[in-house]
């Protein structure tokens, strides 16, 4: 389930009212419940955390008119709106407004659930995007986001800086969890484009019917213009294109080919294909496909990243750990070994989670990391450890480069005090300081 996106229920009928939120709330949702349009309005502003399921026909402001005035609040919060038997036409109307789908009186709670989950997948990307752009000024404090001092992180460093210049579009892929979306930002982010408009969507998230609404219209009554229009100028970043329906991507192919060269609007496509043995370009068409890899950026798992994978988790835990309001777990050797070697399917999103339990088990004080990292179905109790091998000599100054980087940490850089922690003296701090990229200004 989406987590934090919530569903505002309204319908005058109070059974009507308690039976979706009891509905949604077995689903997994956090529901809430309004008699009233006018008492809805009042919760509902602009960056609502949520989607809307409200009926049409209503005592007051109907649905209609309270639809119209969500969408000149934000155009992007999905209403889904109940229609009773007879008033299909009604809400055919409602989504040439702007309504996300509708539900026809009886229907099915299956229904309800599914579109639900695929609107709030909607809701989440667009409030994480909105959230990105507020907090990003410039390009450099993205680029501070793509932590770590591996060989294939400073070559994506560098291919971002290189391709965000370009005018060519781009191609975005790699395995799930890697940080797609956050390059794509960054792209855009360091380019000409990086004060207009970066518009994104996902083509999983919308039947192939409002996904064709969505990005090429018509302007909706609301004013709600599609997102080619929207995107106008800037960057339109398409998540999961390998779903895009083959008569979208003939559509998207004559805006690409209308927009000549260079292009008014630069296209990022992102691929999150989990198919085992397919690939983008098996599920789009040549044309297509060869005009969107004109450029190409593959993520590199995090089990290639070496020494990432400590610096990721100790500056996760540190963020957890200070969440919860508890210390910071202390990873021994051993542990940092198991970090190192685990094969994560899952990647960042993955070591983001390994993190956040790790703290959780701590301030309990119970629990391992290595427990952590077990499969579901393994027998022997052993964490899950990938068959590619590394040098004894890595997993050694991966430890530690964490161990050097964890203490300057807790002493807020005094190098006096991690000197007489760590029993070295002066002279070989700081060599080994500057062989792993560490500064004493970034600890004060």
């Amino acid at each position: 389930m989406t987590r934090g996106i919530k569903i505002a229920i309204i319908d005058d009928e109070q059974d009507m009212r308690h039976s979706i939120s009891q509905w949604l709330a077995l689903s997994g949702f956090d529901t809430e419940a309004f008699a009233s349009a006018e008492e809805a309005l009042k919760k509902i502003g602009p960056d609502y955390p949520g989607i809307v399921i409200s009926d049409i026909r209503m005592p007051g402001m109907d649905g209609m008119a309270f639809l119209k005035k969500l969408m000149s609040q934000d155009s992007s919060l999905p209403v889904i709106m109940i229609t009773g038997h007879g008033d299909v036409p009604m809400a055919v109307e409602a989504m040439r407004v702007g309504a996300y789908d509708f539900l026809e009186k009886p229907f099915n709670p299956d229904r309800m659930t599914d579109l639900a989950k695929r609107a709030a997948q909607a809701r989440r990307m667009t409030l994480d995007n909105r959230a990105l752009r507020r907090e990003l000024s410039d390009g450099t404090v993205i680029m501070k986001k793509l932590i770590g001092t591996s060989p294939v992180m400073e070559r994506l460093r560098e291919d971002i800086l290189d391709l965000g210049q370009a005018d060519g579009h781009v191609l975005i892929d790699g395995e799930t969890g890697t940080g797609k979306t956050l390059v794509a930002h960054a792209l855009h982010a360091v380019g000409p484009r990086a004060g207009r408009k970066f518009v994104q969507v996902s083509c999983a998230a919308y039947t192939e019917e409002n996904l064709a609404a969505r990005l090429f219209g018509p302007v909706s009554e609301g004013g709600r213009l599609p997102l080619v229009e929207e995107a106008r100028g800037g960057t339109l970043c398409l998540e999961d294109i390998e779903a895009l329906p083959q008569p979208l991507q003939a559509r998207l192919l004559t805006f690409i080919n209308d927009q000549g060269s260079p292009a008014e609007t630069r296209i990022i496509a992102v691929s999150n294909l989990q198919e085992q043995g397919k690939t983008c370009e098996d599920m789009l068409r040549p044309d297509l496909y060869y005009r969107l890899a004109a450029m190409k950026i593959t993520l590199p798992p995090l089990r290639a990243r070496g020494e990432d994978i400590l610096t990721l988790f100790t500056r996760l835990s540190e963020q957890y750990a200070d969440e919860y309001g508890c210390d910071t777990p202390q990873v021994s050797a051993q542990e940092a070994a198991q970090l190192l070697q685990a094969p994560w399917p899952g990647n960042v999103r993955q070591l983001i989670n390994v993190a956040e339990r790790a703290v959780l088990q701590s301030r309990r004080g119970s629990g391992t990391i290595a427990s952590l990292l077990m499969s579901d179905d393994d027998e022997n109790m052993q964490p899950v450890m990938t068959t590619e091998g590394k040098p004894l000599k890595e997993y050694v100054e991966a430890f530690e480069r964490m161990l050097i980087d964890n203490t300057m940490r807790r002493h807020k850089g005094s190098i006096v005090a991690v000197m007489d922690e760590l029993c070295l003296p002066r002279r070989t701090l700081n060599e080994k300081m500057a062989k792993y990229g560490l500064t004493r200004s970034d600890y004060l």
